[in-house]
């Protein structure tokens, strides 16, 4: 919301339109199968629009176990699942279910703001876990700053905002290490249907996993329903049973309406869902492809994948200065790294981060000729 600010009162020519970078997210409307099912919806089903189970509709709750089961080789019933309403509402019900006020949470960095944002607001204390060139956090690093009031680990893979997807072997050292010392593993796949890897990216939820595991994901990228706010938790039943006092609480319910969206969506648009990764991925490709005539000019790839480009900028201007100077200089609007680090971490000062889910190819082409002719005043 504070970089959107910063085209308030900016006009942007038409032969040098906004370049939109800054926020993950679809701009596109759902398929159009979807949206037609879900104006069925509106009109023939009139649970659409009254208040359903905290913990979500029981069809849904089910396919999210079923898929899950198939796709990761793990037991999962549907009681270990809860529907939200996003998956930034599963995060805050998982650590109002593990924190109190004063304990801790690793965090690695650099981090998902919202994330951030809600371990302030909750008085819980983030405990920056740095990462080295490759954006992959270790558990050993981790290990050594696990106290007496730590509760959780949290990993986003593929990463936000670093792109990067974390190898399967990190997870289960991740997952070792919080088991050992009675910790909380919070693993946010919010982007994994755009993982570039075939098959399962970890294999966290197959044996006994739910004394340790508590794994967030999103509807909103998959199938386009950002606005009908729904995600998912999947997590022992004692865990959702309290994770429910915070969802009643905080609204009562999921969108029943976005519900009945996603379930129809998991059953029939399996193949829509393989172009959509299919095209991120090409996206992808692109940013790698076109990378080294920025990095002929100091610039550096430090991660790139999901929704994802993390670059460390080659000028001597910080971060956040520099961000604003690029929508008016290069009609640019992304965000910087002193966003995704904790204030007094020098290195925020020298990356930025691209969300190139809202460009095509042709529109990376663009954005990269505006960032190579770029010069800070």
């Amino acid at each position: 919301m504070e970089a959107r600010r910063w085209t308030h009162g900016v006009t942007f020519p038409d032969d040098r339109p906004l370049i939109n970078v800054s926020q993950a997210a679809p701009v596109a409307p759902p398929p159009d199968a979807l949206r037609r099912e879900m104006a069925r919806l509106v009109v023939e089903d009139p649970g659409s629009h009254l208040y359903g189970p905290v913990l979500g509709l029981p069809d849904l709750r089910a396919e999210v176990a079923r898929q899950w089961a198939a796709g990761y080789g793990g037991g999962i019933a549907p009681e270990n699942v809860a529907i939200t309403s996003g998956c930034n509402q599963a995060f805050t019900a998982a650590v109002a279910s593990l924190c109190g006020e004063g304990d801790e949470v690793i965090v690695p960095v650099p981090y998902y703001f919202n994330h951030a944002m809600w371990l302030d607001m909750a008085g819980v204390r983030l405990v920056p876990l740095p990462t080295g060139d490759g954006l992959i956090p270790e558990a050993t690093a981790a290990a050594a700053r696990i106290t007496g009031r730590t509760r959780a680990i949290v990993l986003v893979s593929p990463n936000n905002p670093g792109g990067v997807e974390y190898p399967a072997e990190t997870l289960r050292a991740f997952f070792d290490l919080a088991r050992a010392h009675g910790l909380a593993l919070i693993v946010d796949e919010t982007y994994r249907d755009f993982d570039s890897r075939a098959g399962a990216p970890h294999d966290l939820l197959s044996g006994d996993w739910d004394d340790t595991l508590i794994q967030l994901y999103s509807f909103s990228k998959a199938y386009r329903l950002t606005g009908h706010r729904i995600g998912a938790m999947v997590a022992a039943p004692a865990r959702l049973a309290q994770a429910e006092k915070f969802l009643d609480t905080v609204s009562i319910c999921p969108n029943q309406l976005g519900q009945r969206a996603a379930l129809w969506a998991m059953q029939h648009l399996r193949d829509w869902l393989a172009g959509e990764r299919a095209e991120i991925l090409a996206r992808r490709a692109a940013i790698e492809a076109a990378f080294p005539r920025l990095a002929a000019q100091g610039w550096r790839l430090r991660g790139c994948g999901a929704y994802f480009a993390y670059l460390e900028h080659p000028f001597d201007t910080p971060s956040d200065v520099l961000a604003r100077s690029l929508v008016t200089g290069a009609g640019v609007l992304l965000l910087p790294g002193t966003m995704f680090r904790p204030a007094d971490d020098p290195a925020g000062a020298r990356e930025l981060r691209i969300a190139f889910a809202n460009i095509d190819t042709g529109g990376i082409a663009t954005l990269f000729d505006r960032l190579a002719a770029f010069r800070p005043a």
